[in-house]
């Protein structure tokens, strides 16, 4: 049914909570602000980051900029790799090569980061475009990472795309563009909060990817 899979990375490919949670915590400790508990932590993965800065740590839009610079401290040297990939997602992807089909990475990481992850666990391979979003925080949103990484593969039918993610950004972001959505439940997102943004498909497990 389809032919071209997005995914996204953090939540979906890989279980990024200890290099993230660290991250956050390097920041926050930087700026002398309380470090909310892990649960709480837990939750600012998928968003951008400005995003959560913002909206959630409660950062001055003229202070998120050095917000971001003291996340990237610890998570361009260490919290890239507090990382492990989930079970069986490699088996998925080389089912999905195996039919054929065009595999792409669109994440809200930082492009390059995230290039360097999927090197690292040895899964860049599977992927014809690992799309992120810049250093300096443009394209950064969902939608338009979702919009380069069909743009990169070159505009293919939206009817044989799926997106595939953990958060209910990953399902307006696919909307956004026209494409469909699957929402996986491995991951950060609920069952609730990927229903409420309109998922139109939703795997219990990694393996049920490959029923869609």
């Amino acid at each position: 049914m389809f032919d071209y899979y997005l995914f996204d990375l953090d939540g979906t490919l890989t279980d990024p909570a200890e290099g993230i949670t660290n991250s956050f915590i390097h920041a926050l400790k930087s700026f002398g602000k309380e470090v909310p508990s892990y649960e709480k932590l837990c939750t600012f993965i998928g968003p951008p980051l400005h995003d959560t800065f913002k909206n959630q740590l409660g950062f001055p839009e003229d202070s998120i900029k050095d917000a971001i610079v003291k996340y990237r401290e610890h998570f361009s040297v260490k919290g890239l790799f507090e990382n492990q990939v989930y079970d069986g997602i490699e088996q998925m992807l080389k089912e999905l090569k195996n039919r054929g089909k065009h595999l792409l990475v669109a994440t809200s990481k930082a492009e390059e980061f995230s290039i360097r992850i999927l090197e690292h666990f040895k899964l860049a391979s599977y992927f014809d475009f690992i799309c992120g979003s810049n250093m300096n925080l443009t394209r950064s949103s969902k939608e338009e990472i979702i919009a380069y990484a069909l743009e990169r593969c070159g505009n293919p039918d939206k009817k044989s795309v799926l997106m595939i993610g953990d958060r209910h950004y990953d399902i307006e972001g696919a909307h956004q563009n026209g494409v469909k959505a699957c929402g996986v439940l491995y991951g950060y997102g609920t069952r609730e909060e990927l229903e409420s943004a309109g998922a139109d498909y939703i795997a219990e497990k990694v393996l049920d990817i490959l029923d869609i």
